[in-house]
C-alpha cells in the first residue's frame, strides 16, 4: 500500500468513518474509497464503482462479481449509549466494551455516576434529551435506558425513537414498561414507533442479578444487530 494511501485509510479510521480498499489483486493496484471521496490510482467502471460502494455501505468484504476487484470494507465500531449510571450499567458497560461497542453513559445526576464507578468514561452530564440530540443515535447504535425514572427514560426514548438506531430497550417490569408505553403514546409516538421498544429489556434467561440482567441485554442487542 502506498504512504499517501495509508495514511488516508488512517485517517479516516481515526475519525470513525465507514470506508474500503479496492485492491486488483492482478496488478496490485489500489484506491480508497469513501462515501465522497476516491483515493488512488485504481481504474474501476461505474458499475464497479456501485457494486463497491454498496459492499462498503453493507460493511461486506470480498470480490466483486466477475472481477479481480477485492473490496476490504472498514466499518466503525458500533455504538451503545446507556442511559442510567446504574447498577446493571456498571456490569453492562465493561461487558458491551469488550464486545466492540464504542459506550457512552449519560446521567444528570452527579452522585449516581460517582457511586458508580464509570466516571472514567467521561460520562455526558447532560439531561437525556439534550445529549442524545448531541450524540445523534444513527443505524450502528443500540440506545437502552436503565434509570427507572420517566423523567430521564422518556426524553432519552423520545428521541432515540426518531433516530435509525438499531436497538432501542428499557429496563422495567412488564407493568412499568406499559404504562411507558401509554406516556409515550400520549407524546404522539405510534403503536409502530412503541414496537421498536425491547421492554422489559434483554432476553428472557431468568436473569436477577445486575451482571445477569447486563449479559441478558447485551446478548438481545447482539442477537438483534446480527438479524439486520
Amino acid at each position: 500500500m502506498k504512504a499517501e494511501l495509508f495514511f488516508a485509510l488512517e485517517e479516516a479510521l481515526n475519525n470513525n468513518a465507514t470506508c474500503a480498499i479496492v485492491t486488483d489483486i492482478e496488478d496490485g493496484q489500489q484506491l480508497l474509497l469513501q462515501d465522497s471521496e476516491v483515493i488512488g490510482n485504481l481504474c474501476m467502471t461505474a458499475d464497479q464503482l456501485v457494486s463497491a460502494r454498496k459492499m462498503m455501505k453493507e460493511y461486506l468484504s470480498g470480490t466483486i462479481d466477475d472481477t479481480n476487484l477485492f473490496v476490504r470494507a472498514y466499518s466503525p465500531p458500533l455504538r451503545m449509549i446507556v442511559v442510567g449510571a446504574a447498577h446493571i450499567a456498571q456490569a453492562l458497560v465493561p461487558m458491551a466494551q469488550l464486545a466492540g461497542f464504542d459506550v457512552v453513559v449519560v446521567d444528570p445526576r452527579d452522585s449516581f455516576v460517582k457511586a458508580s464507578h464509570l466516571s472514567d468514561l467521561r460520562p455526558v452530564a447532560d439531561w437525556p434529551d439534550d445529549a442524545m440530540m448531541a450524540l445523534a443515535p444513527d443505524n450502528r447504535t443500540a440506545v437502552v435506558t436503565l434509570t427507572h425514572d420517566p423523567k430521564l427514560d422518556d426524553p432519552a426514548l423520545g428521541v432515540a425513537l426518531k433516530s435509525p438506531a438499531f436497538y432501542v430497550g428499557s429496563l422495567g417490569s412488564t407493568k412499568t414498561h406499559a404504562k411507558r408505553l401509554q406516556r409515550l403514546k400520549e407524546n404522539g409516538f405510534s403503536d409502530k414507533d412503541l414496537g421498536r421498544i425491547y421492554g422489559p429489556v434483554g432476553l428472557n434467561i431468568k436473569a436477577k442479578t445486575p451482571s445477569e440482567i447486563a449479559v441478558a441485554i447485551l446478548a438481545q442487542v447482539i442477537e438483534v444487530w446480527r438479524k439486520i
